[in-house]
């Protein structure tokens, strides 16, 4: 018993012209050259698919990208505002008098 599968396939006068016109220039036979369309097709549609789910998944990766970049600039902030709070706080002393100066940042 064999493990192929019969097709039989309705074409346009047009299309089969066309199909005939390939077919004597790449010197195959009719059921060698639609098998591989139909393997070419399928290969190509696998190929879409993969692109349509990278595509989803940098979309997704860049809204948690998003998140946590604005995590780390918040803390960032807080230890910016938290360096000022304590330079403004420090007393220097003045290079030429002596005395000392407090720098208050506005």
């Amino acid at each position: 018993m064999s493990s192929s599968k019969r097709l039989v396939v309705s074409l346009s006068e047009k299309l089969y012209d066309e199909f005939d016109k390939a077919l004597k220039e790449d010197c195959k036979k009719r059921s060698e050259f639609i098998r591989e369309a139909i393997i070419l097709y399928i290969e190509e549609r696998k190929k879409l698919q993969q692109i349509e789910l990278i595509k989803s998944g940098y979309s997704e990766m860049a809204e948690i990208n998003m998140e946590i970049c604005e995590c780390g600039f918040s803390s960032d902030l807080e230890d910016l505002n938290q360096y000022e709070v304590m330079l403004s706080e420090s007393d220097l002393l003045d290079d030429n008098s002596g005395e000392t100066r407090r720098y208050i940042l506005c």
